[in-house]
């Protein structure tokens, strides 16, 4: 009986909580599973994966277990020329992402077409598949769903990626992990206001936008611009490049730290980065001792940095 007074406190707060979070959480989700996905949704999702941060296949957060974005103009099956489109090469292992293991969340009409037009029923990730986003007409509306191009066209992970190029692979899914784990998210947002950041930074996704994104990352605070938009304001690769291995070489007064690690030990050549030779080169050219800054390294093709470039340059 003397501690009958905390039994019982302990039960209210515990209560309290429960409510609290299913107010919060449940409800809201049941909520979002009434809105149908859009384009860019589907989009996200098949180029992020399972989750955009951590999970029990990628503890570390190193990008582990991600799809490849790849535009192809080749058919992986038959070779022949086909239009420029955009794939999701899943191989064998790799987690599918939330609107293909629960289709039901990509609202009843792209759901109902997902499954019936684009057999996504029939994708196995032990096996590996390859999906694309269509586009059918419904009644003078245009619906948006998943094919899952394994099933009905024939492509394999392996193969899709053998005719897609180097420079047409995005790894966006692992890019999305670097952003989050190294807290990009804490001075830039990807959800700008309803207020004259449209004039500045486009308009704000709608709701439909994150049907299948786990998690969103949209930041709570804002010391940088916002990134929704930012492979559409600037798609350049070499300035990006430039600006994660050091941001003073393109924005002198920035306050954005380093990445230069990110790049690894070599670069695309295979050379090894000597990171003090380049730091001493820089401080000169700062100090005026030399007219022009080093040459940055080019991030090698498996290199965290690739991947945290080809995220940003992909925010359109």
């Amino acid at each position: 009986m003397a501690f009958r007074e905390y039994t019982i406190g302990t039960r209210m707060f515990g209560l309290a909580f429960g409510t609290s979070m299913f107010i919060t959480l449940y409800m809201p989700a049941m909520d979002m599973r009434d809105v149908a996905v859009t384009d860019i949704g589907l989009h996200r999702q098949l180029s992020f994966g399972r989750v955009g941060g951590f999970s029990y296949e990628d503890p570390w957060l190193q990008g582990k277990a991600k799809p490849a974005t790849v535009m192809i103009d080749k058919d992986p099956g038959t070779g022949s020329t086909i239009e420029a489109t955009t794939a999701y090469v899943y191989p064998a292992g790799t987690p599918f992402p939330n609107g293909i293991r629960h289709p039901v969340i990509l609202g009843e009409k792209p759901r109902l077409m997902s499954e019936s037009l684009g057999k996504v029923g029939l994708a196995d990730d032990t096996k590996g598949a390859v999906f694309i986003v269509r586009e059918a007409d419904d009644g003078g509306e245009t619906i948006p769903y998943i094919e899952n191009a394994t099933a009905t066209r024939g492509w394999m992970p392996e193969a899709t990626m053998s005719v897609a190029s180097e420079e047409n692979t995005l790894y966006v899914g692992k890019g999305k992990i670097m952003f989050v784990r190294e807290g990009c998210w804490w001075c830039h947002t990807l959800l700008p206001e309803q207020t004259q950041d449209w004039q500045y930074f486009g308009a704000p996704p709608m709701l439909g936008d994150f049907n299948g994104e786990n998690p969103t990352a949209f930041g709570s605070d804002r010391k940088g611009p916002d990134l929704t938009h930012v492979g559409s304001r600037n798609s350049s690769r070499e300035w990006m490049v430039m600006h994660f291995f050091n941001p003073r070489l393109v924005q002198p007064y920035s306050i954005m730290p380093r990445y230069d690690y990110l790049w690894g030990e070599k670069d695309i050549n295979g050379n090894v980065i000597d990171y003090d030779a380049w730091r001493e080169e820089y401080n000169q050219y700062v100090a005026n001792e030399r007219i022009y800054p080093p040459e940055v390294p080019i991030p090698a093709g498996d290199s965290e940095a690739r991947a945290l470039i080809d995220f940003v340059i992909n925010l359109k």
